[in-house]
């Protein structure tokens, strides 16, 4: 079994932790699965590309897997109910516990300069300033996973788990909307031009999902077919 195979198998038992809920918890192994698809599209982006920059392709991978494991640390309640939040979950306390989950879970796997640099792409990559080409990479995939569809769901599950409806979901979307959060997202939490442009394609898509929620939330649909039968 290869090095990325062992990173794999320890990544995968270590985000499917034990649940009462039947999907337990395959959200955050889907989850990964997903920001590494990215993360292999991004390396392979011309802008990358032309300027010959070096990528150390297997600490990026682990990294990409246990970015998140911070996670499963949490209380089980508290676990379930930010799964779904995205970037905004993570904070210095949950990046530093996935820090503590590589050093512990990859110990005897891989070697100890290759966890340091695990460590460091994870850590760098929630820091908008970061030069570190891995972080940039790892925080671009995050993004992206946060912007459209899969994103609406990570924030259904969240709020659903918190006891919400889609009214209340409707509502906080719109907040954010009126705040300007999520083009202040597109804006400001990429590097690369080329995945800003797909993240805005996703979150156009995300809107137009919204969109059509709102209007079935309030049967509008059905109101506009009345009005115009009595014209």
């Amino acid at each position: 079994m290869s090095k990325e195979d062992v990173v794999c198998r320890i990544a995968r038992k270590t985000l499917m932790y034990p649940s009462s809920s039947e999907a337990g918890g395959k959200w955050l192994w889907d989850r990964a699965q997903r920001i590494l698809q990215n993360v292999e599209h991004i390396c392979r982006l011309p802008e990358l590309a032309e300027q010959a920059i070096s990528i150390d392709r297997f600490c990026l991978v682990a990294a990409g897997y246990f970015s998140d494991a911070g996670l499963t640390c949490l209380p089980d309640k508290q676990k379930t109910s930010q799964q779904g939040a995205g970037i905004d979950a993570i904070n210095a306390d949950g990046c530093h516990l996935s820090v503590q989950i590589v050093s512990e879970k990859l110990a005897g796997a891989v070697t100890e300069n290759r966890i340091d640099t695990i460590n460091t792409i994870i850590s760098e990559s929630f820091n908008r300033l970061t030069d570190l080409t891995e972080a940039m990479i790892l925080s671009d995939a995050r993004g992206l996973e946060d912007l459209g569809t899969a994103g609406l769901l990570s924030i259904f599950r969240r709020q659903f788990m918190d006891g919400k409806g889609i009214s209340d979901i409707l509502k906080s979307w719109k907040r954010k909307i009126e705040y300007g959060y999520w083009h202040a997202r597109l804006a400001e939490g990429f590097r690369f031009d080329a995945v800003r442009q797909v993240a805005e394609q996703r979150f156009a898509a995300a809107e137009e999902f919204m969109h059509r929620l709102a209007i079935e939330n309030t049967a509008g649909d059905l109101s506009e077919r009345l009005l115009q039968a009595a014209h």
